[in-house]
């Protein structure tokens, strides 16, 4: 199974408020030594692999630089990450190739370095197309800017595109809301996706939020039904308009669903590089010899043991001071229990939901049985339905998502990685504001 290559750049030109990410404003004279370090871990990925425990396949079909804001590196610093990739790994030709850039950020020199390393679908961070919006959270840019962007990208030949959108910003209306909805279908952008602006404490308008507070434009944030109403009209925006939801958070039309991002969905093997990257592999299935001492009177045991072990996650540190210093990984062990538990809680983000049949064969009806009671509850309360052999979540179960994932947790660990904020994004990859993820 081809495996699919994610880049952390945590650099960008202002920290948004509601961003809880770890990115933040870095003097440009880090910029080098990070690209240093990040080459030299794609270079030293196989041993690593090897050393948490997982099969690492050399095969590449989709390559994503996150952020963070990757387009303020310099062309030639990009080029360099690529080219240590491309040396590493076998990149097919067809490769999805996506990098995360913020309206504003991509400078005619940085263009040219992206088309030069075949990159062939750009994210923006749009967030809104009203600019009283996206300037009271941070954002730099203005409606006029995505849209010479978005030309810009037209005429260099780059015309698989996402548009972000975040409903709950500070002073959003109905009205506004779908007046960026228009805007962003009127691009002709063939990807949208819709996040749910969540209060937390790892941002500054979350933390301002719960505490009641002012700052940051607070007292302008709609509330939860005004948030989860600007979702519903999403939906019907952009379905209308022939951008059909295929994951609870994104919109896309037919052949333009993010490759990179169905790995995460699908459980399929990736590899994170950067700052806060996170990876999963498939267990290695032989008797392990990497060993751990505990202290010089324990006897060694296999660090990792196949036995009941389907697969491998490891994630780099959250600090960038942390991951230059070559801070250790933290792996995390993936029982059989736990994979089923996360190709429910992962498989139901789609709009396809989950194949009890695929699930059967690898797994064991009994496994299933242990969750039948479950599934019956949610059909019977309108949060899920089954389509012959598939699982989906309902409209309603969309909305209430993480009660619907909590009950097919097994165990208390596993539930607060499911529903926290911080582990729904290290496991689907996609942005923690969605307060409907």
């Amino acid at each position: 199974m081809a495996l699919g290559i994610y880049i952390s750049v945590p650099f960008c030109r202002t920290k948004c408020s509601y961003c809880n990410f770890a990115s933040d404003v870095f003097s440009r004279a880090v910029f080098d030594r990070y690209v240093d370090r990040v080459c030299a871990d794609i270079e030293n990925a196989p041993q690593v692999a090897a050393e948490m425990g997982g099969e690492i396949e050399r095969t590449v079909d989709s390559i994503y630089l996150g952020g963070g804001t990757p387009t303020m590196l310099e062309g030639a610093q990009l080029e360099r990450i690529f080219d240590a990739v491309r040396r590493q790994f076998d990149v097919t030709r067809d490769a999805e190739v996506t990098v995360e850039c913020a309206p504003g950020t991509l400078a005619d020199a940085t263009l040219e370095s992206v088309l030069s390393c075949s990159v062939n679908r750009v994210s923006l961070g749009v967030q809104s197309f009203v600019d009283q919006e996206a300037s009271a959270v941070g954002r730099l840019h203005k409606r006029g800017t995505v849209l010479t962007d978005i030309a810009r990208l037209r005429s260099a030949g780059i015309t698989n595109f996402n548009i972000d959108l975040i409903a709950g910003l500070p002073h959003q209306t109905s009205e506004s809301w779908e007046f960026s909805l228009a805007e962003a279908i009127a691009t002709g952008s063939p990807h949208v996706s819709v996040y749910m602006l969540e209060a937390d404490e790892d941002s500054r308008l979350g933390r301002e939020l719960l505490a009641g507070g002012k700052r940051y434009h607070a007292h302008f944030v709609p509330d939860e039904e005004a948030i989860a109403d600007f979702y519903l009209a999403a939906y019907d925006r952009l379905q209308s308009a022939g951008i059909a939801q295929y994951e609870i958070s994104n919109f896309a039309r037919t052949g333009f669903e993010s490759r990179h991002n169905l790995k995460y969905w699908t459980r399929q093997p990736y590899l994170g590089f950067g700052v806060d990257a996170h990876s999963m592999l498939r267990a290695v299935d032989r008797e392990g010899h990497e060993f751990t001492r505990a202290s010089k009177t324990q006897a060694r045991e296999p660090r990792f043991s196949p036995c009941g072990v389907e697969a491998v996650r490891f994630a780099v540190p959250d600090s960038l001071e942390q991951h230059v210093a070559h801070g250790p990984l933290q792996p995390t062990l993936v029982s059989r229990r736990a994979a089923l538990e996360e190709s429910f809680f992962l498989g139901l983000r789609l709009n396809r939901g989950v194949s009890l049949r695929e699930l059967t064969a690898k797994f064991g009806g009994e496994a299933i049985d242990n969750v039948r009671i479950a599934i019956e509850d949610l059909v019977e309360d309108g949060l899920m339905e089954q389509r012959e052999q598939y699982l989906c979540l309902t409209p309603r179960g969309r909305l209430l998502s993480n009660e619907v994932f909590e009950r097919f947790i097994l165990n208390e660990v596993a539930s607060r990685l499911c529903c926290s904020n911080k582990s729904r994004q290290n496991l689907c990859g996609g942005k923690p504001y969605g307060r409907l993820d």
